[in-house]
């Protein structure tokens, strides 16, 4: 499963869904189907979300589990 901090950044910058929506050419419910972890995002989505958020797209987006390896 994909988790996601879209929504974390989304309230960072101000956004509502509608707004970040328009600002990445989507449907307000594909990014509140992103946040929910209901659709894995195309690469293009993924990328236009880092750009704009001006972070990596591995700063949006983890594999569940992914990390939790720590020792």
């Amino acid at each position: 499963m994909l988790k996601n901090r879209l929504k974390e950044l989304r309230a960072r910058d101000g956004y509502n869904q509608t707004t970040l929506a328009k600002k990445i050419n989507v449907s307000r419910q594909t990014i509140s189907l992103i946040e929910r972890g209901d659709y894995a995002p195309s690469v293009t989505i993924a990328l236009a979300l880092a750009n704009l958020f001006e972070v990596a797209v591995e700063d949006i987006f983890q594999l569940e589990g992914e990390g939790n390896n720590e020792e």
